[in-house]
């Protein structure tokens, strides 16, 4: 979490800001570029201001049910006006990668999923079909809103048999348990991996984040030599960047809120913590830690025993999550470990 400085005497300046030395933003889409069919607040426009800096941008969704065009005409429609299908990695594309490892070319492979799925099976070279009945050698399975029982029944009927039994394989593009949209929050394709998976007591293979072939797949598409990667979950986003070794900024205009940020496992802690993409401009605060109070310009909270306590509020909201999050995470105490004060797990950065 940006720069930490032990001592009273601590350097107390902010640092370089966030797009500072990067070559390619990879961005996540949902709760960070849009919620359902609309635009963020100041997401649009942050893209636009780090593209015209010479800054490539790539897309990196584990969303199924779309193609990579179709996703890169929505992006023109809100004011992406350069992007191409080609700027758009999605977990279907992980996926092929999966399947073309573990079965024959030109083999049956059941699909679970819409249209972002099927065009890229029939893209690398492999049949459609909708029904155990045909024999699959492979289940791959994607989120879309009209997929439904008989759609997850036919999967669980092909896959009664475990791989290690004989089986066939099965490639989940994601297990995202939720998805923004713009009435809220919905259910994922997690929800309904794991009703197969309550089904038949076996577990998918995972082609997109939290898992690196995505992450790979991006870097080597955009030749990325300094990439940071913008995303809105923990378990998803954040955790697959780190596996990928790519740094990584939490923006808190989706799913995971300030409590998520202070509970991190340290396999799933941002670089930067943004409360919109603007904050990609903006010089980083330093962490400066001074006894048992830790601060953030001029936020501050100090760890009093079993207590977490905000010291100072400062101006920006945001800087008491980072002050809380670093506080918490130098700790080496898991967050259940503290008495939390109210006051940081509040959350002004939720849209209504």
């Amino acid at each position: 979490m940006g720069l930490f400085r032990k001592g009273a005497r601590a350097d107390r300046s902010v640092g370089h800001a966030p797009i500072a030395g990067i070559d390619a933003l990879l961005a996540d889409l949902d709760g960070v570029v849009y919620a359902g069919a609309a635009a963020l607040p100041h997401a649009v426009d942050s893209l636009n201001r780090a593209s015209a800096d010479g800054i490539r941008l790539g897309y990196i969704t584990n969303n199924a049910s779309r193609t990579d065009a179709s996703v890169a005409a929505h992006l023109r429609e809100l004011g992406l006006g350069a992007t191409t299908p080609h700027d758009v990695v999605t977990s279907p594309q992980a996926a092929m990668r999966l399947l073309r490892e573990r079965i024959a070319p030109g083999a049956t492979v059941l699909v679970v999923g819409g249209d972002g799925l099927v065009v890229e099976v029939e893209k690398a070279g492999f049949v459609v079909t909708r029904s155990a009945d045909e024999s699959p050698a492979a289940v791959v399975q994607g989120f879309a809103p009209e997929v439904g029982w008989k759609d997850l029944a036919e999967a669980a009927f092909a896959l009664a048999v475990p791989e290690d039994e004989g089986g066939i394989p099965w490639i989940a593009t994601n297990t995202d348990w939720t998805i923004p949209q713009g009435r809220g929050i919905a259910p994922g394709n997690g929800t309904l991996v794991s009703a197969v998976h309550t089904a038949v007591g076996r577990l998918a293979t995972v082609a997109g984040k939290p898992e690196t072939p995505i992450f790979h797949e991006a870097v080597a598409r955009f030749d990325a030599q300094s990439p940071l990667f913008l995303g809105d979950r923990l378990d998803t986003d954040i955790a697959g960047a780190q596996a990928a070794g790519i740094p990584s900024a939490l923006v808190l205009t989706g799913i995971d809120r300030p409590k998520h940020v202070l509970a991190a496992p340290a396999n799933s802690r941002p670089t930067y913590i943004l409360e919109d993409l603007r904050d990609l401009f903006e010089p980083y605060p330093n962490t400066v830690v001074d006894g048992d109070v830790t601060r953030v310009r001029e936020a501050a909270v100090r760890i009093d025993g079993p207590d977490l306590k905000l010291v100072s509020a400062g101006s920006r909201p945001i800087d008491i999550v980072r002050a809380a999050s670093a506080a918490v995470w130098a700790s080496g105490r898991a967050i259940f470990g503290f008495q939390v004060d109210e006051a940081l797990y509040a959350d002004p950065f939720r849209r209504p």
